[in-house]
């Protein structure tokens, strides 16, 4: 059985919330992963997507927290100590809503502190409350280098582990990256493709992503978790319908693991 699974896309255009989680049930995925932004300006929001799934007999395996300010936490002062309370208070309704592995970014936009013990001080808070709570947290490769080195070399707790972007790898670092030194620590993938333009989302194989070589790279450092698409509906895909594109989208997260299997 396919063990695949898929983003509730907040960025998909023309379609809701409500319609993208119908079209990637309809189209065969048992998996998701929702995106806990604290958007405001939903008419079916985060709580609302969480429980549409379960209804629909979708397994959120983890939700992505959002990342507007994370650059304050590496920031002396009121504002980083803020964004450290939030994530914490984020921590308890995973709890409740009994989601037991979040994603996070370190950095947002191009430029950002540089990492330093303010920050890690309030990382570590974060990731003691989660581990309290039976939580993992995989942090993110993003458009910074150096920050998952940083926080994973000095935290090495066992709730703690990385999401690998395989995108952004190809858009920001063209495909460098010192895989094995997070061996056994992949928890989560976020899979798309792009052609190093920038960070595109398109489906996999219509970007320059060699899949035989990141594939087998997360296999060697032994990722054993669901091939995770991160999709967006928009650019030409708005020439067939929502139900087509995740129809589609399934059809190469099958071929995906299909590769993974063989590497």
């Amino acid at each position: 059985m396919s063990n695949l699974a898929v983003c509730v896309q907040y960025d998909n255009e023309n379609v809701s919330p409500k319609e993208t989680i119908n079209a990637i049930k309809n189209a065969g995925f048992k998996n998701v992963f929702i995106q806990y932004y604290h958007r405001n300006n939903l008419e079916f929001d985060e709580l609302e997507q969480i429980d549409y799934c379960r209804k629909l007999g979708l397994n959120i395996i983890f939700c992505h927290l959002g990342y507007k300010n994370i650059n304050e936490i590496w920031i002396d002062g009121k504002a980083g100590e803020k964004v450290t309370d939030d994530y914490i208070k984020d921590l308890q309704l995973m709890s409740e809503k009994q989601i037991y592995m979040v994603v996070m970014h370190l950095t947002t936009h191009k430029e950002s502190p540089m990492y330093n013990e303010i920050g890690l001080e309030r990382i570590k808070r974060i990731v003691k409350y989660a581990k309290e709570l039976g939580i993992k947290i995989a942090f993110e490769n993003t458009r910074k280098q150096g920050y998952l080195e940083y926080v994973l070399e000095n935290i090495k707790d066992d709730n703690v582990g990385i999401c690998f972007d395989v995108g952004h790898c190809h858009a920001y670092f063209n495909d460098k990256f010192n895989y094995e030194l997070f061996k056994d620590r992949y928890f989560a993938v976020h899979i798309h493709d792009n052609d190093k333009s920038g960070d595109l989302h398109l489906l996999p194989f219509d970007g320059t992503i060699d899949w035989n070589n990141a594939l087998s790279k997360l296999k060697e450092n032994n990722y054993d978790g669901p091939i995770t698409l991160e999709l967006c509906y928009r650019y030409d895909y708005l020439n067939q319908s929502i139900d087509e594109f995740y129809k589609e989208g399934y059809k190469r997260g099958i071929k995906l693991e299909e590769i993974y299997n063989k590497c």
